[in-house]
């Protein structure tokens, strides 16, 4: 059964979708901005520092429901540019450095708000 997730330790959902979802077997994010939780956009901010925004409210939203980054099955990644592949990489790193989930990163041309950068991740709550 469908249940959807929230939590204030991370931006709120500002259109028709949740923070999170799941199953009782897997927890799907909503792809994640560079917000904060007072709802600043870090958009001027390099796509290291948004790297890291977007992956401290993944982390809030698996942390919400008792779980961690490292139940983390998957990823997607969406940049703006994949030219900064390269910088979005060492931050990523440093969140998933031992038995990394399988992960794609694909140039999305444009990601909402003028991001350079959005993260979306699936995990097991098992």
């Amino acid at each position: 059964m469908k249940r959807t997730i929230s939590t204030s330790d991370a931006p709120e959902a500002v259109g028709a979708y949740s923070q999170a979802a799941t199953d009782g077997n897997l927890l799907i994010t909503a792809g994640q901005l560079p917000l904060t939780i007072d709802g600043e956009l870090l958009d001027d901010e390099p796509v290291d520092r948004q790297t890291e925004q977007c992956l401290d409210n993944v982390k809030a939203i698996l942390e919400s429901e008792g779980l961690s980054l490292d139940d983390v099955l998957k990823t997607t990644v969406f940049l703006d540019d994949i030219d900064d592949f390269e910088a979005f990489n060492e931050a990523y790193s440093e969140y998933f450095d031992e038995e990394p989930p399988a992960r794609s990163a694909v140039e999305a041309g444009a990601v909402p708000k003028g991001a350079a950068v959005e993260i979306e991740a699936i995990a097991t709550t098992e």
